[in-house]
């Protein structure tokens, strides 16, 4: 099941990472792209709004951690409304800070590898075999996944899937913002052992949802999931993403109180925690931008309504 962790990307990268140490191009990206040339191509409609409150502003970018080259075309990788917000703020922040992301791999291998097989013992055997099952052609990752706590396992299952989709983490939102971001440093609405206690924090059982969730579908039905995905992130409406998410796990979920559970801690807690801290960072007269998961921002317990709910005036750009 792909549509909850997609809201937890630099989690994904981060267990893509530390899964294939022989794959360098599985590793987090933080370097500078060539973008796509087609000159015909415009720029997609992202989803992208604007929050105001007695002088405040904040721009509020859904991304995408991997993607397509032909989603930023070379000579206008994105609208001019997000180019002139991005020109306007004096601060940009994302999930996590480059920073952060740089010291990552060091912190998922402590808290999400072990230093020799535990995956299966961690897992019912029934749960264990349908992980070898879908692993049987990628001895590579079937060998390096019996090192990781079940949490790790399931973010590595959801990553190689946006692989066969053909998305590609170069192609991230966060990353083409770099490029053309000149003003100052980059900050993290949330700090890099936040983002682990989401997951870390887990029960095992509910881990071991997190995993069935993952493993529930066939791949080519996962690729699909992520090919959909991407297509409604262009489209760009927030709302309607959140309904395809919810509708999904509806459909994928084993037991629906462990489920509510890894919504809770992975989606609608850390919500809240970045809406506080966005509040924290805008002042009256200085923009903020900022770019988090397109997941995190539609529904009712979306980062767009908790603005609302602080009084902000929220519009589609």
């Amino acid at each position: 099941m792909l549509s909850r962790r997609w809201r937890a990307g630099f989690v994904r990268w981060l267990a893509w990472r530390a899964a294939a140490y022989l794959i360098a191009c599985l590793t987090i990206v933080l370097c500078f792209p060539a973008y796509a040339h087609d000159e015909r191509a415009a720029p997609p409609h992202l989803p992208f709004y604007i929050a105001t409150k007695s002088g405040q502003t904040i721009y509020v970018l859904g991304t995408l951690h991997v993607g397509d080259p032909a989603d930023f075309p070379g000579y206008q990788p994105f609208r001019p409304a997000i180019v002139d917000a991005l020109t306007a703020s004096g601060t940009l922040a994302f999930e996590l800070s480059p920073d952060d992301i740089v010291m990552s791999q060091g912190s998922v291998t402590h808290d999400g590898v072990c230093p020799r097989d535990c995956l299966r013992r961690m897992l019912p055997a029934a749960l264990w075999d349908r992980v070898a099952a879908r692993l049987r052609d990628n001895p590579e990752a079937l060998a390096e996944i019996r090192r990781m706590k079940p949490w790790l396992a399931a973010l590595l299952i959801e990553t190689l899937s946006s692989q066969q989709a053909g998305l590609q983490t170069e192609y991230g939102t966060e990353a083409q913002l770099e490029n053309i971001y000149l003003r100052g440093p980059i900050l993290g609405l949330e700090s890099m052992d936040d983002q682990m206690r989401a997951f870390t924090g887990l029960s095992l059982p509910a881990q071991w949802e997190m995993l069935a969730q993952d493993l529930t579908q066939t791949p080519a039905q996962d690729v699909a999931d992520v090919r959909k995905l991407h297509a409604l992130w262009l489209a760009g409406d927030a709302d309607e993403l959140a309904a395809w998410q919810a509708s999904k796990t509806a459909e994928l979920m084993h037991t629906s109180a462990l489920s509510h559970v890894l919504d809770e801690r992975i989606v609608y807690r850390r919500n809240r925690h970045f809406v506080v801290k966005m509040l924290l960072l805008a002042a009256p007269g200085h923009p903020l931008f900022v770019a988090v998961g397109a997941l995190h921002l539609g529904g009712p317990k979306g980062v767009l309504a908790l603005l609302r709910n602080y009084g902000f005036s929220v519009k589609a750009m």
